[in-house]
């Protein structure tokens, strides 16, 4: 199939803005509590809709004193907690337009966006981002406040505001209109510098509230609950901003925290207990791997290992019925699910707080059997796809109807087209304006309201598409084969002691890899086998590692042709990172820059 539509279920908003829903929502429930945030005993204080509104208000006249002005752009350099929000809508309510800036820019990145976006003020978290700031700000003439979080800059806004009447904000609010810029956005910069997607309060909305509406029964826990979310993802990524903009706007109880992983974020999971979560493949793998490194180290693995097998199969059996294909779990396989459900998957579910049974995925592709077995533990992933242009998802699973392994289809009111180089197209009411200042790359990416993507897939006879790779990365063997690094990538990152996986060709006589390790999964695997930790200079030269990761590759090779298929990898001693510049903020590989700064172990992989 090359083309298919999803009608829209309803038209795009004619009128207001996205602080709207603020000023609504408290006027209609004052008492619902719609966001929570930690208090100074570190215990969640519930904020109620009306408190809420009072203190977007208070913010807001606060902005209007210290000469914030309407269509102002405002950069927010923070990680993901409450005071991000409240900004978010205190600019949107006095017709300002936010920038957000990952908190780990670097000095570089930092000031070649509030240099591009013409930024007057910005918002940062902490004295280090300050000081980020404060080494360019010489040569940003337009930029004339800075405001601190920890600070103060809350307080400080507030009593400035205290003199402002509340009806100069109000008609702030109401000049907005749908097609106003809401937010600049910029993409994480995998190849050049990042690009500011220009998205107004019209694409947030329509995209916001379809999906509040096609996904709503993904929300609650179970009947009855009060949908709430634990935040996570960096506010900074238009995925954050997303879910931010659908709770507030959808009545779902919002909280957050800064940590993607570890410790702080399985407290708080624990603590709040989310009705449902959004969050991308690296977190549903890290707690896959704990719970199965917890089963080997108390002697269960083999246990663990079947409960798994069990899930997968008791998950394709839903997956087959839900599709016509097949009459579902055979009651054996219902009987043994049944069994294992306490011992096994309860456990699992209670990593999210015990409450959550959808989860959101989205931000790279997930591993079809790995979404297998979430399903059959009790928790079903949503898989989607999406981009900073398209306001985040443009495409996603129906609830009921998944197909693992897919990013579903068209989110209502997109449609989805298969170009003839198997280019993926999209076209719907969350397309963004355009790049900001760069009319050159808009109209390389924007034609005639679709946009390219750059990523290559395909369509099914039921419209669910499948991402098989960027088309800037497939690799061109000197021997003239074309090869699509994600897939293999993406199977031999599979393996529990692989950490990342780049695989490299272009005009070289085979597929090789660069592959680096798991840090804590291997101090595990080495202390199951009781051999002492090893330096990374000697993981790199272990040969009982060396034949664990090629069993990751022989799997990975199973997928392609003997032309496709990696023929040696090198396992490097350290991690890609986002400090090291080989990372983007949003875990993407900078391809290019890894084959730089590696260049010489990669002519070594074809002596």
């Amino acid at each position: 199939m090359r083309e298919f539509t999803v009608p829209p279920l309803d038209a795009p908003p004619l009128i207001g803005g996205l602080a709207d829903a603020v000023f609504d929502r408290a006027d209609r429930a004052p008492e619902r509590v719609a966001l929570c945030r930690k208090d100074a005993t570190d215990s969640w204080e519930e904020v109620t809709a009306e408190r809420f509104r009072d203190e977007v208000l208070a913010l807001a006249k606060g902005l209007i004193a210290d000469g914030v002005r309407f269509g102002d752009r405002v950069a927010l350099m923070c990680r993901t907690r409450y005071e991000w929000t409240l900004f978010d809508f205190a600019l949107w309510t006095v017709g300002a337009q936010s920038v957000p800036i990952y908190p780990t820019s670097s000095r570089e990145q930092v000031f070649w966006i509030l240099q591009d976006a013409e930024v007057s003020a910005a918002l940062v978290e902490h004295e280090d981002h300050a000081m980020t700031i404060g080494s360019v700000i010489g040569h940003l003439p337009l930029l004339k406040r800075l405001w601190q979080l920890d600070a103060g800059a809350v307080g400080e806004l507030t009593a400035a505001g205290e003199r402002i009447a509340d009806e100069v904000v109000h008609r702030h609010r109401r000049a907005v209109t749908p097609d106003s810029t809401a937010t600049i956005v910029y993409t994480s910069g995998t190849v050049g510098r990042p690009r500011g997607c220009v998205l107004t309060h019209a694409h947030l909305m329509f995209e916001c509230d379809t999906l509040a509406e096609h996904w709503e029964p993904a929300f609650r826990g179970k009947p009855g609950d009060d949908p709430s979310t634990l935040l996570f993802l960096p506010l900074a990524h238009v995925y954050g901003r997303m879910v931010q903009v659908a709770s507030v706007r959808h009545g779902v109880r919002l909280a957050h925290q800064p940590a993607v992983t570890g410790e702080p974020l399985l407290a708080d999971l624990a603590a709040f207990r989310p009705t449902f979560v959004l969050a991308v493949p690296y977190v549903f793998e890290k707690v896959f791997a704990s719970a199965r490194r917890r089963a080997e180290r108390e002697g269960r693995l083999p246990a663990f290992d079947r409960a798994v097998e069990v899930a997968v199969r008791y998950a394709e059996g839903l997956e087959q019925r839900a599709h016509g294909l097949g009459p579902g779990p055979s009651a054996a396989l219902r009987v043994q699910h049944q069994l294992l459900d306490r011992s096994v998957y309860a456990k699992l579910r209670e990593a999210f707080g015990g409450r959550v049974r959808h989860a959101m995925s989205g931000g790279s592709a997930m591993d079809r059997r790995l979404g297998l077995f979430f399903e059959g533990a009790g928790i079903t992933v949503i898989e989607g796809y999406g981009l900073t242009e398209t306001t985040g998802a443009a495409t996603g699973n129906p609830p009921g109807r998944i197909k693992f392994g897919t990013v579903g289809r068209p989110v209502p009111g997109t449609t989805v087209h298969i170009a003839e180089d198997g280019e993926v197209w999209l076209r719907g009411p969350h397309v963004f304006a355009g790049y900001h200042s760069d009319p050159a790359a808009t109209d390389a990416v924007l034609h005639d309201g679709w946009l390219a993507t750059g990523d290559l897939g395909t369509l099914d006879e039921d419209g669910y598409l499948t991402i098989r790779g960027r088309k800037k990365e497939v690799l061109v063997t000197s021997g003239g084969k074309s090869v699509s690094p994600l897939p293999l990538e993406e199977r031999v990152r599979s393996h529990p002691l692989v950490a990342q996986c780049l695989v490299v060709g272009d005009d070289r006589p085979f597929v090789a890899a660069l592959i680096t390790v798991d840090q804590e999964a291997v101090d595990h695997w080495l202390a199951m086998r009781r051999q002492p930790p090893l330096s990374p200079a000697d993981l790199v030269r272990d040969p009982e590692l060396e034949t664990e990761i090629r069993r990751a590759v022989v799997t990975a090779n199973t997928m392609v042709s003997q032309a496709e298929s990696i023929r040696t990898f090198r396992i490097l001693a350290l991690p890609f990172t986002e400090e090291n510049g080989l990372l983007t903020p949003s875990l993407k590989l900078r391809r290019q820059a890894i084959e730089e700064a590696y260049a010489a172990e990669v002519d070594a992989l074809y002596r």
